[in-house]
């Protein structure tokens, strides 16, 4: 119980390290960035034709030319209160927009997630069980070609042949145009989805497929394969008695480890389909200058990704409870 305790106060203190650092160096990232919030927001004539009054508002309504630890002095002690400001670039608080967007992706996310993790687990697999064979070439071949594309370039093109050539789905957006998304119905909300998704997803199979395959390889040749192929184990049996066992620890990390580069995806893709979620909205914030707006994002973000990895670790103990010492000790 102690242990527990230990754990829990371990796995708090570095969320809320994790949550200053971010905050900080997010906001030092704004400050440095030569964008001019009210130029980028009202426009190179409007702000030609503005008086100096106006532009003294708006300068002090944005924040320019106040110091960096003066506004995130200011910032962070509205934070601790659970007031993290308000969105200039969506004149909403902060907190409703990125609970919107959040929303917004999160569909998005656990598809690409889940569909990348078990295409990249049975692909390596595949191809580490039968290493040298034409099977294991072309997962290679697949993996290689997929790490060398970007993925905006991937998506422009799926988005041309399937979308503009094909008409099998929509060009962009989470919803029909001129739809409310509340009267849309779950089917239209996947058909808009299913593109985007295959799009995030397919990009980040190569990584999990080609450590998976190493993975297997390694297990191919152990001590414990060889002696269940001496007793004249063999096919199905054989991979998931003894292989899959093997790669269900290693699978949990690169699943749960993929979770940053599937929000890091996403970024590209939701410019890419116009699919309103936390990627587009990072681009919005970081183009307007609207630093509230984008420290909100970083933090939720962030919050995603340290979930993503206390749950591998919390799951590390339930496959193998000889584990959970081992974890809670080192953490």
């Amino acid at each position: 119980m102690i242990g527990a305790l230990r754990y829990a106060a371990v796995q708090i203190a570095r969320f809320a390290l994790l949550m200053v650092a971010v905050s900080i160096v997010t906001f030092a990232l704004v400050s440095a960035s030569p964008i001019d919030p009210v130029q980028a927001n009202t426009g190179q004539a409007a702000l030609l034709s503005m008086s100096a009054e106006k532009r003294e508002q708006l300068d002090e309504r944005w924040g320019v030319g106040e110091p960096l630890w003066e506004r995130y002095g200011q910032w962070a002690s509205d934070a601790i209160r659970g007031d993290f400001g308000d969105s200039l670039r969506f004149n909403a608080p902060v907190t409703e927009v990125v609970a919107d967007r959040l929303a917004g992706s999160a569909m998005l996310l656990v598809s690409a997630w889940l569909i990348s993790g078990a295409l990249g687990l049975v692909l390596g697999i595949a191809a580490g069980v039968r290493q040298g064979s034409l099977l294991d070439r072309a997962v290679c071949l697949y993996c290689y070609v997929l790490s060398a594309t970007p993925t905006f370039w991937l998506a422009i093109v799926l988005l041309m042949v399937f979308s503009v050539q094909l008409g099998w789905f929509p060009v962009g957006f989470s919803v029909p145009i001129g739809a409310s998304a509340a009267t849309v119905s779950l089917a239209e909300r996947l058909h808009h989805l299913i593109l985007p998704a295959l799009t995030l997803s397919v990009t980040e199979v190569a990584n999990i497929a080609l450590h998976t395959r190493e993975k297997a390889i390694d297990v191919m040749a152990s001590e414990c394969v060889r002696l269940a192929r001496t007793r004249g184990e063999g096919g199905m049996s054989l991979v998931v008695r003894h292989v899959l066992r093997n790669l269900l620890l290693p699978a949990v990390t690169l699943q749960f480890t993929s979770i940053s580069e599937i929000v890091g995806g996403s970024v590209l893709v939701e410019q890419v389909f116009s699919y309103p979620g936390l990627g587009q909205a990072t681009v919005t914030a970081g183009l307007g200058g609207d630093a509230p707006l984008l420290v909100g994002l970083a933090l939720a973000t962030a919050a995603v990704v340290f979930a993503g990895n206390l749950a591998a670790n919390l799951l590390y103990g339930v496959i193998d409870p000889r584990m959970r010492r081992e974890v809670r000790h080192v953490r």
